[in-house]
């Protein structure tokens, strides 16, 4: 097996390892290739006489012979190591027909790596996997710059509006927005916290995107820590070890002492340091505070634990005892997004991807109450739609969050939390009575009698379900969603409305959705760039040119 020192270069080691690939290749063996930073990577052999078919490669670029075989490995090697990123496939949601399935359950979510990841894509000028984006994420992502009224629901912690419009990607459909809002807590009201830092130190944390970035983010929120909060970090590598017993917020100095001592090297034993992690967690346990993991990798774990069902049973089991789990993701190449996903759902926490420094602020200090605080745990929706008023509906987005109609009552069943003062958006695509359906009627099927409000104009009547923090039992809340809320046109839509439209659109577009095909990327800036609203921080003014920048990618293929 062949270690590359680290010192070399990036470009060093490839070509390193593809010379060597191509003497051994002559020789007839095989051969698996760590590279510096601690990574097995794929096989990259030939067998004896049976070089690459290459076409006219040789003559084209003056090499013959083994030179030639030796340029052909080291691109294979190249794009071996850009191409082992993992995402999870969702299928997008289908066209349903009210008739037969009027109910829509779902989890609710207030992840936002998804954007990001993909903001990252794009800006190194390469248009994100499809599985990579999910488009509740893109949505959830944007804070509200408008001076929208949401409606307290009595009894919950949370207020809520909605808007209908026509849309604008399909003149004969209608879009629904409905906008949930949890209760906010100011950042001196926040209970105590316990909070273990477990990071991820193995050598493909290596780098100014992954490790460098990744100590400057937990730098922020040391900064934001009151003595009354408690750190403490745990770092794993080849195994995992103890950075720093739990310390009091106000000594400041020996937090940061600890995280500027991060290097990285060797393999990732993740699965021993989620367990240290929680057991240092336990030790420092807060009566009444916050408990939570904040795991900052990117997600390659290969020693030990790393089965995504064995995490996700060991986070949800701790998770029980009153410790959430929170993860941060870094880098690109061998980022593992689905783990990501999965182990955060399971820890009732959120999952953020970090891509620059002001990502972090975003995530840890100007949304730290919603990564830390939850108000509202195990929180699901169920819409009922009117089959007087839509014939059909479309959700868009939350494909990872579908649920059983039966689960929306079953507290045994794991839902998403929701952070203070976070807003989740959910957009469905209607068609509306008297419009052209999708789906052809069908023959036997028998009309429905008139449903209750079918004659006061209700469209839906919405319900959510959650359970206080410390809480086994469910609450309920419900309100019903009138045709009155119509607007005659998209552009007269609320700015909130008009702006998320936009972002739903770039998202299902980017996925490949046919429902987008016709739709062009300027035509979805432009709607962007008409409803930005008062933007002081600038996203959405960077989500337009996101958008622009996708198009230009898009031409040039």
């Amino acid at each position: 097996m062949l270690i590359i020192n680290s010192q070399l270069s990036k470009t060093g080691r490839c070509l390193l390892v593809a010379w060597v690939v191509g003497l051994l290749s002559a020789c007839g063996s095989v051969h698996t290739v760590n590279d510096a930073k601690g990574r097995v990577k794929q096989d990259v052999s030939v067998a004896v006489n049976a070089a690459p078919k290459i076409g006219n490669y040789e003559s084209r670029i003056g090499f013959k012979g083994a030179e030639t075989s030796r340029i052909f490995m080291q691109t294979v090697y190249e794009h071996n190591q850009s191409d082992t990123a993992r995402y999870k496939n969702y299928s997008d949601n289908p066209i349903k027909q009210v008739i037969t399935e009027p109910v829509s359950t779902f989890s609710l979510d207030m992840d936002t790596a998804s954007y990001a990841n993909s903001r990252r894509f794009i800006a190194n000028g390469r248009m994100p996997h499809p599985d990579a984006v999910r488009v509740e994420e893109f949505i959830n992502y944007f804070p509200d710059v408008s001076n929208e009224v949401l409606k307290p629901l009595l009894g919950s912690p949370f207020a809520a509006t909605y808007e209908l419009t026509p849309s604008p990607w399909n003149a004969n459909k209608v879009l629904l927005r409905v906008n949930i809002k949890a209760e906010n807590v100011q950042f001196k009201e926040l209970p105590p916290s316990n909070l273990v830092f477990l990071v991820d130190t193995s050598g493909s944390m290596e780098g100014p995107d992954r490790l460098d970035l990744l100590k400057k983010s937990l730098k922020l929120l040391v900064s934001r820590l009151r003595p009354q909060d408690r750190v403490s970090i745990v770092t794993y590598a080849g195994s995992a070890g103890v950075a720093l017993e739990p310390t009091s917020g106000s000594n400041k100095a020996k937090i940061l002492a600890a995280i500027d001592k991060f290097e990285a090297g060797g393999s990732t034993a993740g699965g021993e340091g989620l367990k240290l992690a929680y057991k240092i967690a336990e030790q420092a346990k807060v009566k009444g505070g916050i408990n939570r993991i904040l795991l900052a990798t990117d997600g390659d774990f290969n020693v030990g634990i790393n089965n995504d069902e064995e995490l996700k049973a060991l986070v949800s089991t701790e998770k029980d005892k009153g410790i959430t789990l929170s993860t941060l993701g870094f880098g690109d190449d061998n980022f593992n997004d689905a783990m990501m996903v999965q182990i955060a759902d399971a820890g009732n926490g959120n999952y953020s991807y970090i891509d620059s420094l002001q990502e972090a602020q975003k995530v840890l200090q100007e949304e730290m109450s919603a990564t830390l605080v939850t108000v509202a745990k195990d929180a699901k929706a169920q819409i009922e739609f009117n089959p007087r008023q839509v014939l059909e509906y479309r959700q868009i987005g939350y494909e990872k969050r579908q649920l059983k109609q039966e689960d929306f009552n079953n507290d045994k069943v794991d839902a998403g939390d929701i952070g203070a003062g976070k807003k989740v958006t959910v957009l469905y695509e209607l068609t509306l009575a008297g419009a052209k359906p999708s789906i052809d009627p069908l023959r036997y099927q028998r009309k429905k009698t008139d449903s209750a409000g079918a004659q006061n104009g209700e469209i839906a009547f919405l319900k959510l379900r959650w359970k206080e923090p410390g809480s086994k039992k469910s609450e309920m809340v419900s309100f019903p969603i009138e045709k009155k809320a119509l607007g005659s046109s998209f552009e007269q839509a609320g700015v909130e409305t008009r702006f998320l439209a936009a972002v739903a659109a770039f998202g299902q577009k980017l996925r490949h959705n046919p429902e987008l095909a016709e739709t062009s990327y300027e035509q979805i800036a432009n709607w962007a760039n008409n409803a930005k609203g008062n933007d002081p921080q600038g996203y959405r003014n960077e989500f337009v040119r996101l958008v622009r920048k996708a198009a230009v990618l898009e031409t040039s293929k």
